[in-house]
């Protein structure tokens, strides 16, 4: 690593000969292969972004210029040569980001890791520096994959409004996002990176007529000067001309000469400009280019030198939903999945796999996932969207005035619900369930294990007049928590042994362990406890209120934001059932989390058994001494109630 550790700030790079930026480019992927794969993170992305990103940094003078990156999780080369080269605890607790950050440098910009928003940013920055009269370049950063989002084509819309402002739109086009990309601009993107390019016919002919006497030079002026016509006969780059915008390219996205000189051609250009990289993810890597479903996007600890997985953590829940998923499609033919860019990631490939023609990947476009799946269950069948319940937050207007209004029967289905961890901030699952509560009609489920994932899944696409939620955590899932009883359609998971039990602690999903833990600590302090597990959250069972009525405290435990979650709900629900106990609903703070592991958010945010109980426990014991006071002075039992209610 001689050169790369010598690499303390971008203006590094200025003093090093082609050579040495290969060799540098070479330093680089050796130490994204061995950092990456002691710690995971994205490898396969990071791998295909080496030479753009040493060329970004040459021609550009960051931070003054901007560099924005979509989605970011292929921001660790960025990190490296902007001063950033421990990466012995990447994604981990006081460890590095896996995705920029602002706390970490000032080369970075966004720290939002959902895509297609990169336009969108830099958009706002060009017109900013247009108005503060600056000079700084905006460079956006946009992979193919994040094209496909409809964000990406409004704000392509107003930047080409404006032809006189800078700005550098760079698409990493290496055919995929987490897998290949599909769809119309794919198909477009494809027919520019095969055909043999005007910009290389046009090189080809300057050489030709530079070596003509008297009419060569002029000649060439000419087809340089030639209508689009030409243009779109060599290499169809209508599409983004007729936008207005300044196409240059395809570039071998890893030669740094020819990036270098598309970069300062685009720089100097005045206006907006797209430079199309063609890439390849996982480049330098051959388990990675092995690797055809997803190049390595994101790996966990592997061995570097083979690319296999250091150890297996048993069953998750996606997996568990991915088989249950095949079982319902061989039972029922009107079953259609639908993935926003994500086939593998949420377990929909093993659907694809046995039906090809019922799954639809949609690409990185929610909003449009949402509504075709309205269409498709107007038209009779059942589609699942399966997402990631982070990214459910954007197509909320949809599932509320396409699919909810029209009363569709669809079920999304939303992976790694609750806290995830080491992801950070944007991919923590802590909104759902007090986003939907509004939804008139939506009915969502929080399966405890992987008997519940089985049973729920089957119970909501047996929906037809409403949409339906199965949401579920991150990670592998636990053994099976058996019901002890029901109560209208809620499971009892514990039972107090008295008749005057204490508190009635309501456990969600895939919480239930922690909650029997809360149970078992309240017994030790001679606190007698109720758990049920509602398995569907919305609406509140009509059987909980008097279920409550016989308890002195109510409790709540999600892996979700507080206000307005399912503890929101509960307490409304028994408000207007005139059921007057206190209420204490223990979840996610509303605030962005820091990245670190599940369990070590939890314990930093409160979220675990000894905390929780400990809590409990001290409500309990003030309880006690107010009836005690109570009873002491004589008070009348409606002054009782009244102070527990508050």
């Amino acid at each position: 690593m001689a050169l790369l550790t010598r690499i303390t700030g971008p203006r590094d790079l200025d003093r090093l000969s082609p050579e040495m930026l290969e060799q540098l480019a070479a330093e680089i992927r050796t130490f994204l292969v061995d950092a990456v794969s002691k710690t995971g993170g994205h490898l396969g992305p990071n791998l295909g972004v080496v030479e753009l990103t040493i060329a970004l940094h040459r021609v550009f003078e960051s931070p003054k210029d901007r560099i924005l990156w979509d989605t970011g999780h292929q921001s660790y080369v960025h990190k490296l040569l902007t001063g950033r080269q421990d990466f012995s605890k990447l994604k981990m607790k006081g460890g590095l980001s896996g995705y920029p950050a602002r706390a970490e440098s000032e080369h970075d910009v966004i720290e939002n890791s959902h895509a297609s928003t990169v336009l969108g940013w830099a958009d706002g920055l060009a017109k900013a520096n247009q108005i503060l009269r600056r000079d700084d370049h905006v460079v956006a950063v946009i992979g193919d994959g994040a094209l496909t989002g409809g964000m990406a084509w409004e704000a392509l819309n107003n930047i080409a409004e404006a032809k006189d402002r800078p700005l550098v739109i760079v698409v990493n086009d290496n055919e995929r996002s987490y897998a290949p990309t599909i769809g119309g601009l794919a198909n477009h993107l494809a027919t520019l990176r095969t055909t043999d390019g005007y910009e290389r016919f046009l090189a080809r002919t300057k050489d030709l007529l530079d070596r003509t006497p008297v009419v060569g030079r002029p000649l060439y002026e000419t087809l340089h000067g030639a209508k689009k016509g030409l243009k779109d006969f060599i290499a169809p780059q209508g599409m983004f001309e007729d936008l207005g915008l300044k196409y240059v390219g395809p570039i071998d996205g890893h030669d740094i000469e020819a990036l270098e000189s598309a970069l300062v051609r685009a720089k100097r250009f005045g206006g907006p400009v797209i430079v199309h990289c063609l890439t390849e993810k996982g480049r330098g890597y051959q388990p990675a280019l092995q690797d055809e479903a997803d190049r390595f996007h994101a790996v966990g600890r592997i061995h570097p030198d083979t690319g296999l997985p250091i150890s297996s953590s048993g069953a998750d829940w996606t997996s568990v939903f991915a088989d249950e998923m095949v079982e319902l499609g061989r039972e029922r033919e009107d079953i259609v999945a639908i993935t926003a860019a994500m086939l593998q990631p949420v377990g929909l490939d093993k659907f694809a796999k046995h039906f090809p023609d019922r799954v639809f990947d949609v690409g990185i476009a929610e909003q449009h996932g949402a509504v075709s799946a309205a269409g498709l269950a107007t038209a009779g069948l059942h589609p699942v969207f399966a997402v990631y319940a982070t990214f459910l937050n954007r197509a909320f207007d949809q599932v509320l005035m396409d699919v909810a209004l029209h009363k569709c029967g669809v079920t999304f289905v939303l992976d790694r619900a609750g806290v995830t961890g080491t992801d950070g901030a944007s991919h923590n699952g802590m909104w759902d369930l007090s986003i939907l509560q509004v939804v008139p009609g939506l009915r969502i489920a929080a399966p405890r294990d992987a008997d519940q994932v089985r049973a729920q899944l089957r119970e909501a696409v047996a929906v037809k007049d409403a949409p339906t939620v199965v949401r579920y955590s991150k990670g592998a899932v636990g053994p099976a928590v058996e019901a002890v009883g029901t109560v209208g359609g809620m499971d009892v998971l514990r039972r107090p042994g008295t008749d005057t039990p204490d508190v009635l602690l309501v456990s969600v999903g895939a919480l239930a362990p922690m909650c029997l833990e809360i149970a078992e600590l309240l017994q030790a302090q001679g606190i007698t406890t109720t758990v049920v597990d509602p398995r569907w959250v919305k609406p509140v069972d009509a059987a909980l209120p008097p279920l409550a009525a016989g308890h002195r405290v109510v409790v709540t435990v999600e892996d979700n934001g507080r206000v307005g979650g399912v503890g929101s709900a509960i307490a409304q629900a028994l408000r207007d059932a005139g059921v007057d106990l206190p209420l204490r609903d223990f979840g996610i703070p509303q605030r962005f989390l820091d990245h670190a592991s599940r369990g070590e958010v939890m314990a930093e945010i409160g979220l675990t058994a000894p905390d929780i109980a400990r809590q409990v426990t001290g409500l309990v014991s003030t309880l006690d001494g107010l009836a005690d006071e109570s009873a002491a002075e004589g008070a009348p039992d409606a002054e009782i109630a009244s102070v527990r209610r508050d």
